[in-house]
């Protein structure tokens, strides 16, 4: 079945790579042209307060291209629901970020969209998937090795919600430096293309190849020392794209292993806030935790290919569980 296809899975990577690579200059040379910059958090480092000179919002184009491109190469796409809705909610959650980039830059400051703006977007995104995904994909959540099976119901909703929420923002707290958010979510992507193959949803499969394209094309520019960042409109699709397929191809429980990285980085944020608030000491040097690894005396690429090498590790452990 895979070998049918093969050309057009192909086509799909290569044009989204191609087209980033032809792209992402101009891209670059219009931001700098109109001063769109990204906006640095009081809270970062002091040797990453220059990056306020790197332009952002690089995401917008590897999220549009291999939208544009697989919706060209898969015109089937409009009758077939589980890809279309992967598709959507990866550009629903980049829309989201793209929102949110746009009032940080034009404000000069890092508030960005509400809170609680960004919540009701977030519960709008999961609601419109669970509404449709009810309605041919099974809303029983399978636990792994233990052969357990968790009924949810009309309460998938929630757990949609937490999916898009928690990857998402778990995407966005790893994007910190040159490199690590974009390595890191390409390696997560990969098992879910031989997992959508495996399940014969070939346009899932050549969507993720198209956007695994996208990122190589937006890393060639983005690795240390990094011409563009992505951007919440990167981040926030990112972990909406892993949650979204993760839940179309019944995988849900195997994002907690490929994601493993993004998981790693959320925790230790929220125990470094909990031990801070509650204790008034510090459990690691600094979080997101890449940056006490700097700290600690790590130049900023070793820190990246470290933990490249930290999410493909995820990635095999949790592509082995899935076929196991």
């Amino acid at each position: 079945m895979m070998g049918e296809h093969f050309p057009v899975l192909l086509l799909d990577f290569a044009l989204s790579l191609g087209l980033v690579l032809v792209l992402m200059p101009k891209l670059i040379a219009f931001l700098h042209k109109i001063s769109y910059n990204q906006t640095v958090s009081e809270y970062s480092l002091e040797q990453y307060k220059a990056k306020a000179k790197t332009p952002t919002m690089g995401g917008t184009l590897f999220v549009v291209v291999p939208i544009v491109v697989t919706l060209i190469l898969f015109p089937e796409i409009w009758s077939h629901l589980p890809s279309l809705l992967v598709l959507c909610a990866y550009g629903a959650y980049g829309l989201i970020g793209f929102i949110d980039d746009y009032i940080i830059v034009v404000k000069k400051d890092n508030e960005g969209l509400k809170p609680w703006a960004k919540f009701l977007m977030q519960l709008l995104v999961a609601v419109a998937f669970y509404w449709v995904y009810k309605d041919f994909v099974s809303t029983d959540v399978t636990v792994p090795f233990m052969n357990a099976v968790l009924p949810l119901g009309a309460f998938y909703v929630v757990f949609a919600f937490i999916m898009f929420t928690g990857e998402s923002n778990a995407v966005n707290l790893t994007d910190g430096m040159d490199g690590l958010a974009a390595g890191c979510s390409f390696l997560a992507i990969s098992p879910y293309v031989m997992f959508a193959l495996k399940q014969d949803q070939i346009i899932i499969a050549g969507f993720l190849l198209g956007v695994m394209g996208a990122l190589l094309g937006y890393l060639k520019y983005n690795v240390h020392p990094a011409k563009i960042f992505m951007g919440d409109a990167g981040s926030l699709a990112l972990g909406g794209l892993l949650a979204a397929v993760a839940m179309v191809l019944k995988m849900e429980l195997s994002l907690l292993i490929i994601g493993g990285v993004f998981l790693w980085e959320t925790l230790c944020v929220v125990i470094q806030q909990v031990s801070v608030r509650a204790f008034k000491k510090r459990v690691f040097k600094y979080t997101p935790i890449h940056y006490s690894f700097v700290i600690s005396g790590m130049r900023e690429p070793k820190v990246v290919l470290m933990f490249w090498m930290l999410s493909a590790i995820c990635a095999a452990i949790g592509f082995l569980m899935g076929v196991l």
